[in-house]
This record gives C-alpha cells, structure tokens and sequence, in this order.
C-alpha cells in the first residue's frame, strides 16, 4: 500500500508544478482537469501525510518509552501510544478505502426515474412520496432537481417521474437506490384497516456528455410539439416539447421540462441512452425474451431492494440486513441514514475481494 501512496504524492506534487504553468493556465479544459485530479489527489495525501507524521511519533514514543524508568512517565507514555494505534488503524483503513478503484461514475451526474409497480393507486402516491424524499436529500446536498416529464396517477401521485439531479458526486450517493421499493401500510381508501403491500421501481442512472453519446441517429425519430400544462394550455409560445422514438425497440422518451427545445433534447437523448445501455448491461447478465432494466425489475412484490413499513415506522434494506425504525426521518430526506451503511457495506467488500 505505501509504495502506491508513494506514487500518489509524486503525482499531487507534479500536479501541482503542472498548474503553474501559463500554458496550462491558459487552457480551461486542461486546467479543469488538473483541478480535478488535485482535489482527488489531495483527498489520499492529506490522509498519508498525517499517517506518516503519527507513525514518526509513535515510533518517538516507543524509543522513550524503551528508556525511561519513571512508572508513572511509563503508563503515560503507553496511554499515547495506544491512542495513536488506534489512529494509525483508522488512517489506514480509510486509505485502504481511497485506494479502492474508483467507479467512474461517481462524479457524475443523473436521470432519476421512478415508477409506480405493483399496486395501484397506492404505488402512484408513494412514488410521489420518495421522490420528494429525494428532493429534500438533494437540498440538503445542494444539489439541482429538474423535472424531465411526469405522468401523474389516479388520485394522485405519479405513474411515473423522471428528473435530472446535478451536483457533486451525486451518482455515487444515490446509485445504491436503484430497484424495487416496497411500501407497506393502510391506504386512506382502505376501510377494514387492512395493511396493504405496494411497489414502486427506482432508476439511478448516470449522466453521459452528450457528445459522448454513441447513438445512431438513423435509428431515432426525433419530433417536436408544443409544451404542454395542466388543463392542455401551454406553457410557452414555442414549440420546445421533444419526443424521441428508438425505432428498433420502439422505446419513446419525452421530454417538455427544459428551457428550450435543445435542452429538451439533450435531455431525451441522455435518457435513451442510459436505458439503450442498461438494457445492453443487462443482455450481457442475462438472456430474456422480456428484457427489463435489471436495476429496475418487474416491481413485482417478491423482488425488492427495501421495504417501508409505515405501522411500525421501520424501514429494513434486504440487501445488507439493515433494519430502522426511523421512517419519519427518512421520508423527509434522511437518506443518509441508508446511503452511509450502504456505502460503508460495498466498501468492505470491495476491500475483501482486493486482498
């Protein structure tokens, strides 16, 4: 580990040299870049740097300790000395952790779709439910929510939500919220006071640049309609509403949210792709007649990532056997109280599979 961490302080430093370049200076792209990579780098080297000085300490203290004949100065010293192993312990397990490969992903941005599953009317409003759960989260993260395109339930709530969420790191905070989420409770139209068992499918699924989008554009039809608001009226005096059909799978993505057209379409295209690739990723996995987002499943009862279980106010993760009754909390944006276990949980194994 320490001849890596070597070469990753060689390579802050260069870094840093390379930023005071004028050259470098006068190029955005590049300087961005390097910005980027410095604030990365400087994240690992902060740590070692400061293993490196409790290690010189500690072994300070060893030496001290191995000469002095003062009881009292003895116990002293093996007080100091057991807190610094203590700290050296953790400073190397978090370098073990930044160490790790890194998702690339993870700095990017994302298309959150939501859908009602199994359920009904219910699954609608608790689509309604997460989803501005997600949105208190992202404020607390100073993130940006956009609408992309709604399609609002029965009585209420949404069949189906799509947004975009922009900020820092927000792909690798929220990716681990993809699949099936079960609600449990009694819906307001339930008279026997019955517990009902609903689902709704979550798709965190990260942003491509556009130019990056490996599309064939011979097999898309894009087509461009007035924006629409409730009651049927417009909502502005041009035509910005873009619908995008893949002509091979027959798959539609619209999008009326954005400023403009272009927005739009940017959007609806970043939208298809993510779903064109996932649907790839998962041919890969799988062979199917029916091919579903494998993140996404069918939303059936028996396929769930999480349960939320409002009676007893207990919210359990089936994937790493974490159960809460803090459900109040994370309905109002507490996601973190998932989002920390679950990232602390991959990371151990992703430390177990390195070894």
């Amino acid at each position: 580990m320490f001849a890596k961490l070597d070469e990753v302080e060689q390579r802050f430093e260069q870094v840093q040299l390379m930023l005071q370049k004028p050259d470098i200076a006068s190029d955005k792209n590049k300087y961005r870049q390097l910005m980027k990579e410095l604030s990365e780098l400087d994240k690992v080297v902060s740590l070692y740097r400061k293993l490196k000085s409790i290690r010189i300490e500690f072994e300070s203290n060893k030496e001290i300790l191995s000469k002095e004949t003062d009881e009292q100065m003895r116990e002293l010293i093996k007080e100091d000395l057991r807190s610094q192993e203590l700290e050296i312990s953790d400073l190397e397990k978090k370098l073990n952790q930044a160490l790790l490969p890194k998702d690339p992903n993870d700095d990017k941005n994302i298309i959150l779709e939501i859908r009602a599953g199994a359920g009904g009317d219910e699954a609608s409003l608790f689509a309604e439910e997460l989803f501005k759960a997600y949105i208190h989260y992202s404020n607390q993260q100073n993130w940006a929510v956009q609408l992309v395109s709604t399609s609002d339930g029965n009585v209420g709530g949404f069949k189906e939500i799509i947004a975009q969420i922009t900020g820092e790191q927000v792909y690798s905070k929220l990716k681990y919220e993809s699949g099936v989420h079960r609600v449990q409770r009694i819906p307001k139209t339930e008279t026997q006071g019955r517990v009902h068992t609903s689902t709704i499918t979550v798709a965190v699924v990260p942003e491509q640049e556009v130019s990056e989008l490996k599309l064939n554009m011979n097999e898309i039809r894009i087509d461009v309609t007035r924006s629409q608001g409730s009651g049927g009226q417009s909502v502005n005096t041009t035509d910005s509403a873009v619908r995008v059909t893949h002509l091979p799978t027959g798959m539609i993505v619209y999008c009326q949210k954005g400023k403009s057209q272009l927005s739009n379409k940017e959007l609806a295209l970043q939208i298809l792709y993510s779903r064109l690739v996932a649907i790839e990723e998962e041919k890969r996995k799988k062979e199917s007649s029916d091919i579903r987002l494998s993140q996404i499943g069918t939303g059936d009862r028996s396929e769930r990532i999480r349960t939320y279980n409002f009676p007893q106010s207990r919210i359990t993760d089936h994937r790493i056997g974490l159960t809460l009754h803090q459900l109040t909390d994370v309905i109002q944006g507490r996601i973190d109280l998932l989002i920390e276990p679950l990232t602390a949980h991959y990371q151990a194994e992703a430390l177990k599979n390195q070894k």
